[in-house]
């Protein structure tokens, strides 16, 4: 189309002089000047509507590049990362030794050995329950611990992600990847406020299981004391120091 009109424009042109040159016979030059510059004008009109249009097929050009880096996905991920992340937290709570973060066995374990239960049964039956309360509390601080030291083993692996979703986001060509980079930093984020929760959860855990501790022995000390005040009296009997060679 372009060149079709660049054409036009030309042999307009051309046309315009052969038609201004005499025959090779002829005295006198005939001009007119009229005719003439119509046709100039009319190829200088032709050649501004090609320059229009190549200008606008390379606004074009450039819209549709600008549109393929919009479109381009984000060569990095850090995904696997988070992950793996959260699953080794998820691991450490998991791992909760003798009550688990279960409220089924929670309850199970209250109504054994904690509470009022605490006050109830022989003497034998109270120590052993005393003896169960002691653990878990203890084996309840090393769970939140051992939570503690995984959360902070996660920190260089999530620097690392941070350190290469900000540089990517930096650098990014398009508003795609400007994007993905974002929501992979929420995903970051998300994953570091899980590591903050579960941190609170175990050592929460640990605190709430010394408490009841505390509470269930002191309920079986009222117990105690009850039976205590309410045996016989003392009965003397013939007590043997030493025994005779």
């Amino acid at each position: 189309m372009i060149k079709r009109r660049l054409l036009a424009a030309v042999s307009a042109v051309m046309l315009s002089l052969a038609i201004a040159a005499p025959p090779a016979s002829a005295q006198w030059i005939v001009f007119d000047p009229s005719n003439f510059s119509q046709n100039v004008l009319t190829a200088a009109r032709e050649l501004q509507q090609v320059t229009n249009q190549i200008q606008m097929l390379s606004n074009q050009a450039t819209m549709l590049v600008n549109q393929a880096r919009n479109l381009a996905n984000l060569p990095m991920s850090t995904l696997s990362q988070l992950q793996s992340a959260t699953a080794q937290t998820q691991s450490l709570l998991s791992q909760a030794q003798n009550i688990a973060f279960n409220v089924q066995g929670i309850e199970q374990a209250y109504s054994t050995s904690y509470g009022a239960a605490a006050g109830a049964g022989s003497t034998a039956t109270m120590v052993a329950n005393a003896q169960t309360r002691w653990q878990n509390s203890v084996a309840a601080f090393e769970d939140s611990l051992k939570v503690q030291a995984g959360v902070v083993g996660n920190i260089p692996t999530n620097s690392s992600a941070m350190t290469s979703l900000v540089t990517a986001s930096q650098s990014a060509t398009g508003a795609l990847q400007a994007a993905q980079a974002g929501n992979q930093l929420l995903a970051l984020q998300s994953q570091q406020l899980s590591d903050v929760v579960a941190v609170l959860s175990a050592k929460s855990r640990a605190d709430a299981l010394e408490q009841a501790r505390a509470a269930s022995a002191e309920a079986q000390g009222q117990q105690n004391y009850q039976t205590f005040r309410t045996t016989t009296g003392y009965v003397p009997g013939t007590v043997t120091m030493f025994r005779p060679n």
